[in-house]
């Protein structure tokens, strides 16, 4: 892949499009579009990289965004619907926007996309998240098109509005955070600047019909996450520990009065759920840097520049 290589990120405004656009640039790709619809984060986008085309769009329906791809030389489909209360806007950003895009990739003749999955796949989650992006990623391996798949874990970085950023916003507002039952959930959270250099490593290499489970490679319960968190915040916060069912109860209650609570009680549940992610050398076989938990969340909340910046639900 040349530096002029012309670069599409459809709903590339989230957390991983604004951390690849970083990592991009610092790699020396600068012909770089975005489409996304959501307004606010955009405007993030845009302040942070104003050198960047933008195009503001749903791909969920047809437009003049799909002129934007002609001449293309890669995509890196990164659309999803992660949270909702109601089905329809998993279907819509994670099936029906994913067919268009593919459609319009096929139609331009693109040679090689990269589509980012998630380790929900192979999960015991049965919830609507999980559901459709099982859906999404049969519908590209389908599609035709050259291309191969990672699936990431947990993932948290700058810019993140969910997941751990919002944790550490929560923690900030409260003189006790609460943690569902004991806190010992095994987690193998991935940096997102991690895996936006294996993104960048499988755009130059160019694997065709691989999928890669993108994992953490270190393992953290859950509390002890919460814990790293309060220290990289300098948080005063009492960390406690609550009966699992009434943090479900609260959460139900919650969901009632915000119409796109920022975290869920399918979302706990998954928390919950005993899962353990493949753990491949992906370091080695796509040339980026596995960066300790501890330094990750220390870069991401201190970070002179880029810790200034939230996304918007």
């Amino acid at each position: 892949m040349e530096s002029n290589s012309k670069i599409l990120l459809p709903g590339g405004a989230g957390l991983v499009g604004q951390n690849l656009v970083v990592q991009l640039k610092d790699r020396g790709y600068k012909n770089i579009t975005v489409i996304d619809k959501h307004h606010d984060n955009i405007q993030v986008l845009k302040q942070v990289h104003p050198d960047i085309n933008v195009i503001e769009a749903d791909l969920a329906e047809s437009g003049s965004w799909e002129s934007a791809f002609e001449a293309a030389d890669m995509v890196v489909m990164l659309q999803a619907q992660i949270g909702a209360k109601e089905t329809e806007p998993f279907i819509r950003n994670n099936i029906t926007a994913s067919r268009n895009v593919l459609d319009v990739i096929k139609r331009f003749k693109i040679e090689y996309l990269v589509h980012i999955s998630s380790s929900v796949v192979e999960s015991v989650a049965d919830d609507e998240y999980t559901k459709t992006k099982k859906e999404q990623e049969q519908i590209v391996l389908d599609s035709g098109v050259p291309c191969s798949v990672l699936r990431p874990t947990l993932m948290f970085g700058w810019f993140d509005r969910k997941h751990l950023g919002w944790l550490s916003r929560f923690m900030k507002q409260i003189p006790i955070f609460p943690i569902p039952g004991n806190g010992r959930y095994m987690r193998q959270p991935l940096y997102v600047k991690d895996f936006c250099n294996v993104i960048v490593g499988c755009m130059e290499r160019q694997p065709t019909g691989q999928i890669y489970n993108i994992s953490g490679h270190q393992e953290i319960d859950y509390i002890d996450m919460i814990r790293e968190i309060k220290r990289a915040v300098r948080s005063r916060t009492i960390i406690l520990k609550i009966p699992y069912m009434l943090f479900y109860v609260l959460l139900k209650t919650w969901a009632i009065f915000d119409k796109n609570p920022p975290f869920t009680a399918d979302q706990l549940s998954a928390l919950i759920a005993e899962d353990e992610f493949e753990v491949i050398d992906w370091p080695e076989i796509f040339g980026a840097k596995s960066t300790p938990f501890a330094d990750a969340v220390e870069e991401t909340f201190n970070h002179p520049v880029y810790s200034q910046y939230e996304l918007k639900f």
